[in-house]
Order: C-alpha cells, then sequence, then structure tokens
C-alpha cells in the first residue's frame, strides 16, 4: 500500500526490513546555504486596486495563496548525509538502483562517500539533468544543471528496461534517413528537461519540485510493475506521483507537514495511507 510518512526519516528507515526496497530516488537539501522558498499568487481582475496591468489595458490584483520555505544550510552535511545512505543500501533490493540528486556544491563529496558504502565497482551513471532557465551570472559559466548519481546493489544484477526508454528526436534528423528520425533515438547521460514551469498545473508550490518527466523515466526504466519505490527526502511527492502512474507502489518520508500536506493532496487519487498526521 502506498504511504506518506510525517517523521524525521532517521526514526523510519531502521525499522524497513533488509532488502526491502526495489529503488530509492533522494533529492536531499543542497547546502546552497540559503532559505528555500516559493510564494504562491493567484490575479484576480480588479480595476480600481490592481497592481498589475493585463491585456487590453486591464488591471489585476495580485494575492498571496501562501509560502512554503526550509532552511538549506547544514555545517555537517556529509555527518548528516551518510548514515542515511548507509541505511539505503541495508534496505535496498539485490538487483535494486539508487539515485542521489544533487548539484554542483556537494556532489563530488558524496560520490567519494556513496563509493565507500555502494562500493566503486556499484557506481553505473553520473546524469546530468541540464536546463536552461533563470539569471545569467556575469563573473562566472551559469550553473544550469543537476548530477543524479546512480548506483546499484550489485554491479552485474539489476533492473534496467532498454524498451521502455522514451525515445528524443535527432538534431540532425535529414543525417539519418527517415525511419530513424521517426523513432528518433534513446537519451544519453544528459538529460535535457526544462523545470517545473511557474503556471504548469504540474506545480505544487513546494520550493525545490522537481519535474514529474525526470522521475518517470527513472522510474519506467530501473524498476518493474509493483516494485516498491522509496524516497526519503520526498519534498513535494514527485517520485510518489511518477510511481503511482506507472504501477509501482511508493513509500514517502519528509519531516515537513506542509510537504507532507502538499503529498496528501498531489497524491489523493492514489489513495495513499498518510502516517503521522491527517490530510487537509
Amino acid at each position: 500500500m502506498p504511504r506518506i510518512i510525517l517523521a524525521d526519516n532517521m526514526k523510519v528507515l531502521p525499522g524497513i526490513a533488509d532488502a526491502a526496497v526495489n529503488l530509492i530516488y533522494i533529492d536531499p537539501p543542497f547546502n546552497t546555504g540559503k532559505i528555500q522558498q516559493r510564494t504562491r499568487i493567484k490575479t484576480v481582475r480588479d480595476e480600481k486596486a490592481g497592481d498589475r496591468v493585463g491585456f487590453k489595458g486591464r488591471k489585476y490584483r495580485t494575492e498571496k495563496l501562501g509560502t512554503q520555505a526550509f532552511a538549506d544550510a547544514f555545517d555537517d552535511f556529509l555527518e548528516f548525509l551518510e548514515p542515511r545512505l548507509r541505511e539505503a543500501h541495508r534496505i535496498l533490493a539485490a538487483d535494486g538502483s539508487f539515485f542521489l540528486h544533487l548539484d554542483y556544491r556537494e556532489v563530488h563529496y558524496c560520490k567519494v562517500m556513496l563509493d565507500s558504502v555502494f562500493g566503486r565497482e556499484c557506481f553505473q551513471n553520473e546524469i546530468i539533468w541540464a536546463y536552461d532557465y533563470g539569471a545569467r551570472s556575469k563573473k562566472r559559466w551559469s550553473p544550469k544543471h543537476d548530477s543524479i548519481l546512480w548506483y546499484t546493489k550489485d554491479p552485474k544484477r539489476y533492473t534496467f528496461n532498454y524498451e521502455e526508454i522514451d525515445r528524443i528526436p535527432y538534431m540532425a534528423p535529414g543525417l539519418v534517413g527517415e525511419a530513424k528520425a521517426a523513432r528518433g533515438k534513446t537519451p544519453t547521460d544528459v538529460w535535457w528537461h526544462t523545470i517545473v514551469p511557474t503556471k504548469s498545473a504540474e506545480r505544487t508550490g513546494y520550493p525545490t519540485q522537481k519535474p514529474v518527466g525526470i522521475l518517470t523515466r527513472i522510474v519506467q526504466v530501473h524498476t518493474r510493475p509493483g516494485d516498491v519505490l522509496l524516497d526519503f527526502f520526498a519534498g513535494s511527492g514527485t517520485l510518489g506521483e511518477a510511481a503511482a502512474r506507472l504501477g509501482r507502489d511508493f513509500i514517502l518520508i519528509d519531516n515537513s507537514p506542509e510537504a507532507a500536506q502538499i503529498m496528501a493532496r498531489r497524491l489523493a487519487f492514489a489513495e495513499p495511507e498518510c502516517v503521522g498526521f491527517k490530510p487537509k
């Protein structure tokens, strides 16, 4: 049964049985040193008190719907993460996969630590999620990618459904012939995908929400129907949505009451068991 658990993940992980989970994806705090914050708004037609102008000069008033925020700063980031990674290795199935999603600040240090926890031979890929959005620096090359490290429990035995990989267009279709151009090509370890658009129906208002397209690709290729998937820094619950839409089970853990409520609303269609809180 799918579950959303409101708790400190280190109070839950030790209670999960050995090799009980087929895939683990985590998107922990990136240790940016900042407050991660996002305010949701809506606009209401108001010719008298409108603070912005729209089509044909019509005036609209901006109303704030609420702000989601959390502190993203750790002096001991690796010490914080290591026991959680060791629990992840213990509860991962023999043919399971583990994905750690970070950016340039901490990913290299975590790669070294994961080599120690999983074994260097179990490292499969560094997947680059590249996007083109936001401000540009005038002092350095603007960072516009995240890294997703993929490890397996066993270096020779793991789930990889090649036939389930979604196809993408060729950049020069005229060079490959009509049949290949129509079929498209499989992605490499660089995945171009937009962030969650501001006005997208997918958007939940959670500050660091990741696009469901990225998680759908991971779930589709690295798991089978009926598998159990785990995210213990679940945030907005994107892994849960990808899992449920593809017929997989999920366990989502987060210590934020706001995140738990967002997940409960987003995943109500999957009828998850909510542990430690009541959905509003």
